[in-house]
């Protein structure tokens, strides 16, 4: 999958990501295996791997200061796996994942108000 992205680009939307799996499916002849199931299982099976780099870290800092680049590297292609596969699955669920984790991040404003948090920690009870 190159081509139209380059590096420095500003952002890249749901959209584009969709498009471009879709493509890249297609032309591979992949659209007969990419069911819900099978991707929901690769999805898992990314998020494994995903879980593997940070399993005997113990807690790590925001950005990832003690990190070499490579780490990093590896850390964003399996992020961008379990990105890739998500949006994959979304499409071909038929959800409009970008409207649906908007709408979640309102019902989660709804459920947990901001007035009832202290420090950014939710108040008990």
């Amino acid at each position: 999958m190159t081509g139209g992205i380059k590096e420095g680009d500003q952002s890249v939307g749901l959209d584009i990501l969709k498009q471009k799996m879709a493509n890249f499916a297609k032309e591979r002849d992949w659209d007969q295996f990419h069911s819900p199931r099978n991707l929901l299982l690769a999805l898992v099976g990314e998020v494994g791997e995903l879980s593997e780099i940070f399993q005997w870290k113990g807690e790590v800092p925001k950005g990832l200061p003690d990190w070499k680049e490579e780490e990093k590297v590896h850390l964003g292609e399996e992020l961008s796996d379990v990105l890739l596969y998500l949006v994959r699955l979304s499409d071909i669920c038929g959800i409009d994942l970008g409207k649906a984790a908007l709408r979640k991040v309102e019902l989660n404003a709804i459920k947990y108000p901001a007035s009832n948090t202290n420090n950014g920690i939710a108040e008990s009870g």
